[in-house]
């Protein structure tokens, strides 16, 4: 079928037309109608216009979950650019890569933000120091000519040459996902949507535009709650949403926990790495299982998840409506049904492709005039067809690697690796199922006369990367495995054992108490049970925000206390935690 579709910014100027006063974003501090979406939307629309952004434009977005980020890429929309998502949590030499590469040359943002930044070939908007100016512009909207070729977006995934790669989406892409979602779903004003996925990651495009266009509330969570399954389920319940989606990692387990009788949740959708289980029998509400590509618009099948006892895992549904898939060979020709092939994609989602990367654009994006839209997008999945229609996910052809539901490409760490002085050459892979226990390993062959610790790595490649790309472990060799044909053999790789494994460096000073004992405990068996001293900075040592999750959840089973993910982060070792632990027990 061929759905009727709507820009995005259309869309959300026509509910703020038929329910001015209904509530459009609910954030953890303030809330803001509908009508004040559009007209903040609309000022700092003619704001971007005077500043030069026009169709094809594309403007920064530097912001922590709130408001103002659904305010200003819904302005970016209405002026005729397209909006960069950028983490907070990236570091700023990676930030300024991607606004570099994109051709940014306006940055949204607070300057108590901003200031982390170092300066570039850009000019910032502060939404709190420029707010009078902004306030002077018109509240009507611009009247800009939009089509449906345009730029909406542009987000960033790990590239393999060492550099974040920018997947280009255009305003037609994100209409066919809106209007699909909102038939499938059955989405209506009465909906209360959540937003918990990262900002720079495409799953928020799916949960901001998909519910503001149909007139549905959009609740932002906070960041202690979005990390852990018992907090999530509580604030999903505490604020009756109706429609959420949870990374693969969180849903596996949302779907085991008791929920309230009182639940309004009737869709959990989930998505971004291989699901391992079904739900449970009596939920209250129905998970959705979904695949897609960044390149593809955020998810190009779906399937209802039933409670049932299988040996095989979950598959990924059936293509959305209009999507074509095709299952291929090498030579790019549709296998038998029921055989293993690269997962292709034809149709509306498909991106225009890459940003400032031609090679790499005609090689993913290939000409097919046999299908919708004339391309076919060469996702690097392997799959397979399965009797009734769905498709089961088999992993992935190349040695891209998928983490914690992020896409990594293992080379772009190789490369930040062997920029250290020490590191004469490094190969990178990931060990374990993939899920909450798959991580990433580094094997290293050191220049001689250089000793550095896993610790000093980590802190060397936290100022590059983000954290989900920073090794768990760093295995030493006196020589990588080669195979018969020359290449590395990631086969013969051995497993990080406490002999092979880089230390972490001075243990530090003897545990001083019971609690300092017990925490280095909590915490050396996230670690893979390698020791671990009172004064090792949990972050640095390979702790990121799912362990961190775990560690509180430990704490609160082994003292009985509820600590925040916040405390965490401003008390990141066992000898601060055992001190934060003790003295809230002498209250």
């Amino acid at each position: 079928m061929n759905i009727p579709i709507s820009l995005a910014h259309d869309s959300v100027t026509r509910q703020a037309a038929a329910r001015p006063q209904s509530p459009a974003i609910y954030g953890t501090q303030t809330s803001i109608t509908f009508q004040q979406l559009d007209q903040r939307s609309n000022r700092l629309a003619s704001h971007l216009q005077a500043l030069g952004v026009a169709l094809e434009s594309t403007v920064g977005l530097y912001f922590e979950r709130s408001p103002d980020f659904v305010v200003s890429a819904l302005a970016v929309l209405k002026a005729g650019g397209a909006y960069v998502p950028l983490d907070p949590a990236y570091p700023p030499d990676r930030i300024a890569a991607i606004l570099a590469d994109s051709g940014t040359r306006v940055l949204l943002s607070h300057k108590w933000m901003a200031a982390n930044l170092r300066a570039g070939t850009w000019s910032t908007v502060d939404l709190d120091i420029d707010a009078a100016r902004i306030e002077r512009c018109p509240a009507e909207a611009l009247g800009v000519e939009v089509s449906g070729s345009n730029l909406a977006y542009i987000v960033y995934t790990s590239g393999s040459t060492g550099r974040p790669k920018g997947v280009e989406v255009t305003h037609a892409n994100l209409a066919h996902l809106i209007a699909w979602h909102c038939g499938a779903f059955s989405i209506t004003p009465t909906d209360r949507a959540s937003q918990i996925a990262g900002l720079a990651f495409d799953a928020a495009v799916w949960e901001v535009w998909c519910h503001l266009a149909a007139g549905a509330s959009l609740h932002l969570i906070d960041e202690t709650s979005r990390r852990s399954p018992e907090e999530l389920r509580d604030w999903l319940v505490r604020h009756k949403i109706t429609v959420a989606f949870a990374p693969t990692v969180l849903a596996e387990h949302l779907i085991t926990l008791d929920w309230p009788a009182e639940t309004a949740l009737r869709i959990l959708l989930t998505g971004a790495d291989t699901l391992h289980r079904y739900p449970r029998t009596g939920l209250p509400f129905t998970l959705v299982n979904n695949y897609g590509p960044t390149e593809c618009t955020v998810l190009v099948t779906s399937g209802t998840v039933a409670a049932a006892l299988q040996n095989a895992l979950p598959s990924i549904g059936q293509p959305i409506d209009d999507i074509t898939i095709q299952i291929v060979d090498a030579a790019l020709c549709p296998v038998p049904a029921g055989e293993a092939g690269e997962i292709c994609v034809a149709g509306p989602q498909v991106a225009r492709g890459y940003r400032n990367l031609p090679e790499l654009t005609a090689e993913k994006f290939v000409p097919r005039q046999s299908v919708p839209g004339g391309r076919l997008y060469r996702t690097g999945d392997l799959g397979r067809l399965l009797p009734n229609g769905d498709i089961a996910f088999l992993g992935r052809i190349d040695d891209q690697i998928k983490i914690r539901g992020f896409r990594v490409e293992p080379d772009e760490i190789v490369a930040h690796l062997d920029a250290h002085a020490g590191i004469a050459t490094s190969v990178v892979i990931a060990r374990g199922d993939s899920g909450p226990d798959r991580a990433l390993v580094a094997y290293l062959v050191l220049v001689p006369g250089f000793s550095p610790t896993s610790a000093q790595l980590r802190e060397f490649l936290n100022s590059r990367l983000p954290d989900y790309m920073i090794p768990s472990a760093f295995v030493r060799l006196d020589a990588l495995p080669v195979s018969p044909s020359g290449k590395c053999d990631r086969d013969a790789l051995p497993a990080p054992t406490a002999a092979n494994s880089m230390g972490d460096g001075d243990m530090g000073a003897p545990v001083l108490s019971a609690t300092e004992e017990k925490m280095t405990q909590l915490i050396s068996g996230l670690m893979d049970s390698r020791p671990i001293g009172r004064d090792h900075n949990f972050f640095f040592i390979g702790g990121h925000s799912m362990l961190a999750a775990q560690l509180v959840a430990r704490i609160r089973e082994s003292f009985g206390l509820h600590l925040t993910l916040r405390q965490l982060f401003e008390a990141p070792t066992a000898a601060s935690l055992a001190k934060l632990v003790d003295a809230r027990r002498a209250l």
